[in-house]
């Protein structure tokens, strides 16, 4: 039997308060450079990803997936994100990172998302220096999630793809690898109790209210920076 997904509002959630999580330090400033990050790529510390697998919220065969994590070079690091259209059948409406399903013709999970960011953002690939890859997090919707890591060149113009793009933004790496804009959520749905993070980003006066898959990956991505 198909289950459905879960409808609520993930801002009115409550916010689960962690001892722990407060007595965590931003990222280190070295590390949110383009030299700091090629460094730790390059030797990576020993470190374990909090998240690794949303409990799920449909049965469904599971299928292997790859996004970008696109870091603009410019006087400090931004994270390239989208927002998601509203008619799409999974994670519609949501922040995300570009990228999709691996494609047959995809060499590996880096190919992948290379190629879903050039056709969601008009983002070129030699503009992308990769870097590396982040742990496996798979999503309550059956994704198993492989997150790519790259430095992008500035003087782009991205060209969003309207089926399946509402709009592109940035925000500062610095603000996503600090613990104190991360919060806790937990939300009852059929009897089970699901917690995730959200990261809310006030982009001039809109709210961009990053949660679920994404704020995962950036979480985890914040445990290897701070490691």
């Amino acid at each position: 039997m198909t289950q459905v997904l879960p409808a609520f509002d993930p801002r009115l959630a409550p916010i689960v308060a962690d001892e722990a999580d407060e007595m965590l330090q931003p990222a280190q400033a070295q590390r949110l450079t383009a030299d700091g990050l090629r460094e730790l790529f390059a030797r990576p510390p020993l470190w374990t990803p909090e998240l690794h697998r949303e409990r799920k919220f449909v049965d469904r065969p599971p299928a292997e997936a790859a996004v970008l994590l696109p870091l603009v070079m410019r006087d400090e690091l931004t994270l390239i994100l989208t927002q998601r259209t509203a008619h799409l059948s999974t994670h519609s409406g949501q922040i995300a990172l570009p990228g999709g399903k691996l494609d047959p013709e995809d060499a590996d999970a880096t190919a992948a998302a290379l190629r879903e960011a050039q056709e969601e953002i008009g983002l070129a690939p030699e503009r992308v220096e990769v870097l590396g890859t982040l742990p496996v997090y798979v999503t309550g919707t059956s994704f198993i999630v492989t997150p790519v890591v790259g430095l992008v060149q500035p003087g782009f113009d991205l060209v969003p793809n309207p089926d399946e793009v509402d709009d592109v933004f940035e925000v500062p790496l610095a603000y996503l690898m600090n613990p104190l804009h991360h919060r806790r959520h937990a939300h009852e749905f059929e009897g089970v109790v699901r917690q995730w993070y959200s990261m809310p980003y006030l982009d001039g006066d809109r709210e961009r209210f990053i949660w679920g898959a994404t704020a995962g990956m950036l979480r985890n991505f914040y445990r290897m920076l701070s490691a």
